[in-house]
This record gives structure tokens, C-alpha cells and sequence, in this order.
């Protein structure tokens, strides 16, 4: 009774065994998140994955390249849902699209679906993330999804080396540092040791390099500044540390059959058609300059005259109260009052809001008072993709502090995380599943009553 893998795309998965099929995070859109292309490039049937009928679905956590509407909304709503997640929310809004059997995962609380048995495990996140162990036909896989794994998680995973299968996140990203490239380190030359190391604890039989496989937009310049390590050097780094291990690259549609003691490739998904090129891997260049914001928002559509209202009004008004709302930062830099330039672009054109922040409080500061100590860019249109859709951090294009500022607001910025930016603070601190929340809204209006 063999296990068959399947790969979808990203941390999408179908595990088959005895007639039994499940899967894991199932992402059935290219783009994804907004601006997430497959990469290598697939095609999703729309019409063949309306017709699966999976024994049910597994949701590792709320990110929304790991659990959207727009992909769950294909599947039959008999389809047994099961998802972990701190806030019942996200369960109550898949309840509202039609699901029927929606139930949350407990850490450490196994599952059974026919010849599987799932184990929902503590992450290094354990409020946002959980891995999965999953046992079928005598064989222990780990899905370690797109997660850190600490030290007590690793120790009680380490009991059950061997392992015959891991899916291991290969690839870092950068999300961060291409926000504020000019104040970014370039990337380590080699994969995190910790990696290695915890490798080494599992020990096993097979690696599947896992998650990603997406780009940006083709004019991107992300592409080549938000994802450092190839499949190539990742395999070479793990197949070093790692005495006769087999690195398994599954590409979107792409299976393959295991019964403990060979991997064959299996029958391709029949609802994912590869694009083009698939043997493809990621061109990291550090050197490479990133293009001005003004630049990068030449390549979206100008705004109507009500969105431009709605970004600029914002800014002005909502902006404000809304930060006013959060809870004080906790950065020290902003102990201090601190004055802070906003720009939106807009093609050729661009707009300048300045404010003061001061521990939990902002005003305009129309005047320009102070000394600048902050400064956010980002095209209007991601602005409005922000509020309208519940966009995150990767389709913005936001660019934080590209400025020399005076020496001493240049030395205390070196201790400040990019994320106490003003705008990223109002936009995502205590804010849930706002990308879910709009499609959901999306959704029910196309569906009708």
C-alpha cells in the first residue's frame, strides 16, 4: 500500500494512500497573494479541481498563501475542513462560504482520515504557524509547512528519526530587507546553520526542498533581491551535511509513489498544467540597484478619482485616528517626538504627507518642524490594495528610511526594526486576516444570496 505525494503549489499539497486523498494548504491561483506568480509556471483547471473530492483539508495556519477563499471556494463545500488557527474567525468565515464541516486542529491532537493519521504540531510561532506529522502505510512524513521549529519541538521530533520524508522550506526571503534595501545586509552565502543542524537531528531518508515556488511580477526587481538561495545550493549544502540523503524536488503537479524503500515518480495532477520552462531556479543578484518607488508605480494603473480620494483621505484623517487606536510602539525611537515624511507615488507624481510621532500619538505637521527622522514611500495604488483588499507587505512596494539623515537620528535608526513604521503599524498591528476578510466580502457578493 504505497504512499503517493503530490505537489500543487507553494506549501500545497495531496497525499494519497489506499484510495484515501487529503490535502495541505491547497493554493489553486497563480498569482497568489496578490502578486505571487508560480514559478516554475503552472495553470490551474478550474473546472477539474470543482470536481475533487478530497477526504479533507488540512490549513497549516491563516496566512493567506497558505488558507484563501479564492482557492477553498472551488472545492465542494462538503469538503471536511480542518485548520489551525488562535482566532475563530477564520472558521467562522470559511462556515460562511458553504463549508459544512469545519473544525479546528489542536496541537498534538492526532486526526484520522481512512489509512492517515495527521498530528498538528507546535511550530516556533506557536500563536500563528503549526507543522504536521503525517503516518500512512508505515511511513512517518514531516510537513514543516513554511515554519521555524524550536529546540522542545525538535527534541520530540528527533525521537521518531529516521524520518522517511521531510518537506523542508528551503528558501529564506527576504521580506524585510527589500523594504529598506538601503540599509540591508546582503544575505549569507550559505543556508542557516540551524537548518543543518536540525536536519541532521531528523535524519531523514528523503528532503523535499518545500514551500515557495513563486515571483513577482516579471518587471520585479524582487526577483532577484527577495529570494537568496537556489534549488541547486540547497541541495548541494543538505546532500553534504547529510550522508545519503535524497533531495526530491517536486515541481507544481508534479508526484511521486513511496513505499519505504524507493521514490518513483508517479502521474503528474491532471488539474495543474506546467507553463513553459520548469527546470528554472532563482538568480539572487546583491549587487543589483532597486529602481525608485516612483518608478515601480509607473507599472500600476492610474486610480479613479474616487480611489485617489480614498488613499489621500486616509492619509489626512483615518491615518491618524487609527494609530491613535494602537497600543504605544514599543520601540524606543519613537519615545522621542519624531518627525515623519509619508509620499505616495502616483506615476510621475508624488504627494508628501508629514507628521509628528510621539510615543502613541501622530499629527500632521504641515509646517515641517523638526528634523526629519522617518520616511516611508509607497505607490498609491499598493496603498489602496492595502485598504481596499487587505493586501500584506509583499505586493506593497514599500520602501522605508532611503534617506542620509543627520548623524545622530543615523545612529539611533540602527537599533530600530523597519516594522515600527508608522504606516505598516496602522495598517497590520492587531489587525486579522483583513486579505481573507475582503475576499470573503468578494465572495458572497458574486455568489448572491
Amino acid at each position: 500500500m504505497p504512499l503517493t505525494i503530490s505537489r500543487i503549489l507553494h506549501a500545497g499539497y495531496v497525499f494519497n494512500c489506499d484510495g484515501v486523498s487529503i490535502a495541505f494548504d491547497p493554493i489553486f491561483e497563480s498569482p497568489f497573494s496578490t502578486n505571487c506568480h508560480s514559478f516554475p509556471a503552472v495553470r490551474f483547471d478550474r473546472g477539474l479541481i470543482s470536481q475533487l473530492h478530497f477526504d479533507a483539508v488540512f490549513i497549516s495556519h491563516f496566512h493567506d498563501d497558505h488558507c484563501s477563499f479564492d482557492s477553498l471556494t472551488l472545492l465542494p463545500r462538503a469538503t471536511p475542513i480542518r485548520l489551525f488557527c488562535v482566532f475563530p474567525e477564520l472558521a467562522e468565515w470559511i462556515s460562511a462560504l458553504g463549508f459544512v464541516d469545519v473544525r479546528p486542529l489542536v496541537l498534538g491532537v492526532p486526526v484520522t482520515v481512512g489509512p492517515f493519521e495527521v498530528i498538528p504540531t507546535r511550530a516556533l510561532d506557536a500563536d500563528v504557524d503549526s507543522i504536521f506529522q503525517i503516518k500512512a502505510a508505515g511511513l512517518n512524513v514531516l510537513n514543516v509547512v513554511d515554519s521555524w521549529i524550536d529546540d522542545d519541538t525538535l527534541d520530540d521530533l528527533a525521537e521518531y528519526a529516521p524520518w522517511d520524508l521531510v518537506l523542508w522550506p528551503f528558501q529564506t526571503m527576504r521580506e524585510l530587507e527589500v523594504i529598506a534595501p538601503s540599509r540591508a545586509a546582503p544575505a549569507p552565502g550559505t543556508l542557516p546553520p540551524e537548518w543543518l543542524d536540525q536536519l541532521r537531528a531528523l535524519r531523514p531518508r528523503g528532503v523535499v526542498p518545500s514551500s515557495c515556488q513563486f515571483e513577482m511580477e516579471p518587471w520585479s526587481w524582487y526577483n532577484h533581491a527577495f529570494f537568496p538561495i537556489t534549488y541547486e545550493q540547497f541541495a548541494r549544502e543538505v546532500t553534504a551535511a547529510l550522508d545519503g540523503v535524497q533531495i526530491v524536488r517536486l515541481d507544481p503537479s508534479r508526484s511521486v509513489r513511496f513505499d519505504g524503500a524507493t521514490l518513483a515518480e508517479a502521474p503528474s495532477l491532471p488539474w495543474v498544467a506546467p507553463i513553459g520552462e520548469q527546470d528554472v531556479d532563482y538568480d539572487y543578484r546583491p549587487d543589483l540597484p532597486p529602481p525608485s518607488t516612483a518608478e515601480i508605480a509607473r507599472h500600476f494603473g492610474a486610480l479613479t478619482d474616487p480611489q485617489r480620494e480614498r488613499v489621500l483621505h486616509f492619509c489626512r484623517s483615518d491615518l491618524l485616528d487609527q494609530y491613535e487606536a494602537l497600543d504605544t510602539p514599543e520601540s524606543p525611537y519613537f519615545r522621542k517626538a519624531r518627525r515623519w515624511r509619508l509620499t505616495l507615488c502616483d506615476g510621475d507624481d508624488s504627494i508628501h504627507f508629514e507628521y509628528i510621532v510621539h510615543r502613541g500619538h501622530i499629527y500632521r505637521n504641515d509646517e515641517h518642524r523638526g528634523t526629519l527622522a522617518w520616511t516611508t514611500e509607497i505607490p498609491m495604488a499598493r496603498l489602496l490594495g492595502a485598504l481596499e483588499s487587505g493586501e500584506q507587505l509583499t505586493s506593497l512596494y514599500i520602501r522605508i528610511n532611503d534617506a542620509v539623515f543627520e548623524p545622530e537620528i543615523e545612529e539611533a535608526l540602527a537599533e530600530v526594526d523597519v516594522v515600527a513604521d508608522p504606516l505598516i503599524r496602522t495598517l497590520y498591528d492587531g489587525v486579522f486576516g483583513a486579505y481573507q476578510s475582503a475576499q470573503l466580502q468578494r465572495l458572497l457578493r458574486r455568489l448572491g444570496p
